[in-house]
């Protein structure tokens, strides 16, 4: 079963980033969009570590589609088509 997360940090997330998950989408230089199998715990110890020390992380886990405007072409759609 699929979880979907929201990730904030803070610093730039790197273009692409390997982890627990099957996407990981950047939709701001602080901000991603995850897909995984894994539940919130893996994920967000994969991002941590993969950040500086002491950088500041929020994951949370997406259950509806949140609201949103400004983003990255093609970050509604990617919503749509994972979240009710």
């Amino acid at each position: 079963m699929a979880h979907h997360y929201l990730a904030w940090t803070g610093t730039v997330l790197p273009e692409r980033l390997d982890g627990p998950w099957t996407e990981y989408r950047r939709i701001a230089d602080d901000l991603a969009l995850l897909e995984s199998d894994q539940p919130l715990s893996p994920v967000y110890h994969e991002l941590k570590w993969s950040l500086p020390e002491d950088t500041a992380l929020l994951v949370a886990p997406l259950h509806a589609r949140p609201k949103l405007k400004g983003l990255p072409a093609g970050t509604t759609t990617w919503l749509r088509d994972r979240l009710a």
